[in-house]
């Protein structure tokens, strides 16, 4: 049954990837705006069963989720949020730190009357997501993280000394002017430089989501994100101050990226971790090596 499964979910990757459309999500899946947390969330909510929720990262929305979603909608809630200030939901002033945003998790999920949860996160979903488990330890069962450091925890220090990441530093209003006009190409210096092979994010998703991070306040809210790691580090060293994480973690990195850095990092942070490493793969494990992941991720929650 299993292997039915994933040959079904290959031939709609390949599909996808023929018709050069970004997948959509299943037409069951439901998008609703929940004010929560003093802004508007954009939410996909589809599937039945136990629930799961999803976070994007930067240079990408919940949209990234799709092939996920349409896998676990079989024998799960999934909840698929654009984080504050990305995608289509609101661009606030502020609150762009991560415990402000792990809140923003809460009350979308208050909101939908869903107590606990599995997370699945990338990148700055990992931030996001850490936060809100650290401060609900009670409403996560399990939690996969992909790719991507959590500031102030583990080797957060050296980390930040890789001239690759430039762009933590990267923001204020004469960054915003360079930028104004030109998102495209400040989002295919990630999309490139923390792939294995380029070509794998292909030009309809370059396409789908420069459209979104053009949109007014987009990439102001962009810069916030990382603009917010200083407080970040602070939070997470005081989370951690009053224990680490319990619930079992998963600690995935692509093979061509952070790899089993990933799983040193949470070993800091969890006392329960499981080490995985996505081949063929860089730091977009969704659209590099999307059937890998989708099976190592299901096969983790089950």
């Amino acid at each position: 049954m299993r292997k039915a499964i994933f040959a079904g979910f290959v031939a709609l990757v390949l599909a996808s990837s023929a018709s050069a459309q970004v997948q959509p999500f299943p037409a069951a899946f439901k998008t609703e705006t929940i004010s929560t947390n003093g802004t508007q969330m954009f939410v996909r909510v589809g599937g039945k069963g136990p629930a799961v929720v999803l976070l994007h990262g930067y240079g990408e929305t919940g949209d990234m989720w799709a092939p996920l979603a349409a896998t676990l909608q079989r024998d799960h809630t999934v909840i698929v949020p654009d984080l504050r200030g990305i995608g289509l939901s609101a661009h606030p002033a502020g609150g762009y730190d991560k415990k402000t945003q792990g809140g923003d998790v809460a009350g979308v999920l208050d909101a939908l009357k869903i107590g606990k949860v599995d997370l699945v996160t990338h990148d700055i979903g990992n931030m996001v997501g850490f936060a809100f488990a650290a401060e609900n330890p009670d409403r996560v069962s399990k939690f996969v993280l992909i790719d991507a450091p959590l500031p102030g925890v583990g080797p957060w220090e050296e980390v930040l000394k890789n001239p690759l990441l430039w762009h933590f530093r990267f923001g204020g209003p004469d960054m915003e002017r360079l930028v104004q006009g030109r998102e495209r190409i400040y989002l295919d210096r990630f999309w490139n430089e923390f792939s294995a092979d380029p070509r794998k994010f292909d030009e309809a998703s370059r396409q789908h989501y420069t459209e979104l991070y053009a949109r007014p306040g987009a990439m102001h809210s962009g810069f916030e994100q990382f603009k917010a790691f200083d407080q970040d580090a602070i939070d997470n060293k005081a989370f951690l101050a009053k224990g680490k994480l319990t619930m079992p973690v998963l600690a995935v990195g692509g093979e061509k990226s952070f790899g089993p850095m990933m799983a040193t990092v949470m070993r800091f942070a969890a006392t329960d971790v499981k080490e995985a490493v996505v081949p063929h793969s860089g730091h977009w494990v969704m659209e590099e090596n999307p059937v890998y992941t989708v099976e190592l991720v299901v096969n983790f929650l089950q």
